[in-house]
């Protein structure tokens, strides 16, 4: 009540004032809140522009970061590709080395195939003329005989097979004393003059020899430890062994024998480095590609080093100079190789010593002769690699390195395969037959051994008149017993002669037979 009586008691301006100051108040206020508002605005939008730049900041860091990572990334793919790019190329190289050498391996092979072919060509022309001239004498020879048949039966009033039956039965009779005689004859010439001709026997008699035998070992077996490590060997999906067989050039063979695994190839020098090459991974025990390829070059350098230490040693040893430094590494090599079991290397040795003591005891060049005994089987290094036989390989090596002529022939004509064309031939073959067939040189298999001894008294019992026949002294003698009562002493000496040249002419053998024929009479009475 006191507000409404004192608001009645206001004047008009009173109010208006009053009226003015509120709206002067709500204006102020209005006024602030505008200020306040403009100065929070403001503050937001400093702290909204900081917030751009701080992010602006942030993602020029992170951008150049960015950049940083994807250059260093380039660079280490670009360096990867390069090197897979250059290891390509390496692989290619090689394999384009590989088809050039083998390339020329096909031509020679197409050259000497057609040189074979013009020879086998030049033969047969020969063969026809010599048939057409022997021919021509056969009908000769027929239009004669039958001449003096036809006289032979006028003057002896016989018939044909009367005739034929008594010419065979006088010339039978006639010839086996003959010959037994001449037979008899010429062994008691030989036996007085065996010092005299003891030359001419070395040089051109002496020249029967073992023939090649396939015996020689390819294999060559490596311990493994345990299971675990044969798993190791062979790697991943077989990428270990596969790499191994790749790198060395052999054959693994890994299989369910215990603690064993076989390395199978022809050439023992492979074969050797692949084997050194396996045992030093298993103890190393870090056995990948990479760490096979390092292991493998590095025995293969090892090696090399040796084969050539090998061969200065027996060129040291046999006294021989001056010889070109590829045949040095080749005679290493021979070390390594093995024939019939004897080692290849200590055998060219014996041989080089053998000839150089026939050829001083004829009055010949030792030197030339122990020289060509060292180098004749100087093929059998890389026979495995070329075609040919190895006394032709051999050659054909010696010439290519300015050996001389009278080496040359040696090395190619000991097995008989070319003509003679130097006396040290013949002296090369005799001095390789001693050293192959004296007592332990070389081994045959059971097999073959019990095969020669039943063909040497097969070939004995052929003949008329042998009782019994005994192969003794290892097959290297058979003992032959004969009827007494329808052999004489004369016709003894002719089957021996004949058994001799039948072994000779039907069996291979390394060294001599002898043939010993007994032929015993015994007289038994008694006396009561």
């Amino acid at each position: 009540m006191d507000s409404l009586l004192m608001f009645s008691q206001m004047t008009g301006t009173q109010i208006g004032l009053a009226i003015a100051g509120c709206l002067a108040g709500v204006l102020a206020g209005f006024a602030l809140r505008f200020w306040v508002e403009k100065s929070r605005r403001a503050a937001t939008d400093k702290e909204l522009q900081a917030a751009r730049l701080a992010s602006e900041a942030e993602a020029q860091k992170i951008l150049a970061q960015a950049e940083a990572k994807a250059k260093s990334e380039f660079i280490a793919r670009r360096e990867q590709f390069d090197k897979e790019t250059e290891d390509t190329r390496q692989e290619l190289r090689a394999e384009e080395k590989r088809l050039a050498k083998r390339a020329d391996l096909v031509d020679q092979k197409l050259e000497t195939l057609n040189t074979k072919e013009r020879m086998v060509d030049a033969a047969e022309k020969g063969v026809l003329e010599k048939e057409k001239a022997l021919a021509a004498k056969d009908r000769h020879l027929n239009e004669l005989i039958g001449h003096q048949k036809s006289q032979l039966l006028k003057v002896a009033n016989l018939s044909m097979e009367e005739a034929q039956g008594m010419l065979l039965q006088r010339v039978e009779k006639d010839m086996e004393h003959e010959t037994a005689q001449l037979i008899q004859k010429r062994l008691e010439e030989a036996q007085d003059s065996a010092e005299t001709q003891a030359r001419e026997i070395v040089v051109s008699a002496i020249q029967r020899y073992a023939a090649d035998h396939t015996c020689d070992s390819t294999v060559s077996t490596v311990d493994i430890p345990s299971d675990d490590m044969k798993g190791r060997v062979i790697g991943r999906e077989g990428r270990n062994i596969r790499a191994f067989e790749k790198a060395t050039g052999v054959d693994v063979i890994v299989d369910d024998t215990p603690g064993v695994v076989v390395v199978s190839a022809f050439d023992p020098v492979r074969r050797e480095v692949a084997r050194r090459s396996l045992e030093k991974l298993i103890q190393d025990g870090r056995i990948h590609p990479t760490r096979i390829e390092e292991v493998v070059a590095s025995i293969e350098k090892e090696l090399t080093r040796e084969l050539g230490e090998a061969g200065k040693q027996a060129l040291l040893d046999a006294n021989v100079r001056g010889v070109h430094t590829k045949i040095v590494q080749l005679l290493g090599r021979l070390s390594y190789r093995t024939s019939y079991g004897q080692n290849v290397l200590k055998h060219s040795m014996e041989v080089a010593y053998v000839s150089q003591a026939i050829a001083e005891e004829l009055g010949l060049n030792g030197n030339i002769a122990r020289r060509a005994g060292l180098l004749h089987d100087i093929g059998k290094a890389v026979d495995h690699e070329m075609e040919g036989s190895h006394p032709d390989i051999g050659a054909d090596l010696c010439r290519k390195f300015g050996e001389k002529e009278e080496i040359v022939n040696a090395v190619g004509g000991h097995h008989g395969d070319i003509e003679a064309s130097s006396i040290y031939t013949p002296i090369i073959a005799a001095a390789d037959a001693v050293s192959a067939s004296r007592p332990g040189a070389r081994r045959e298999s059971l097999e073959r051994y019990v095969q020669r001894l039943e063909k040497l008294e097969e070939i004995a019992m052929g003949f008329e008149g042998v009782k019994q026949a005994y192969a003794i002294q290892a097959g290297r003698e058979v003992r032959v017993i004969v009827d007494a009562e329808n052999v004489d002493d004369r016709l003894s000496a002719k089957i021996a002669h004949n058994i001799a040249r039948r072994v000779e002419d039907e069996m291979d053998y390394p060294g001599e037979v002898k043939v010993t024929l007994v032929r015993e009479v015994r007289c038994v009475e008694y006396a009561r």
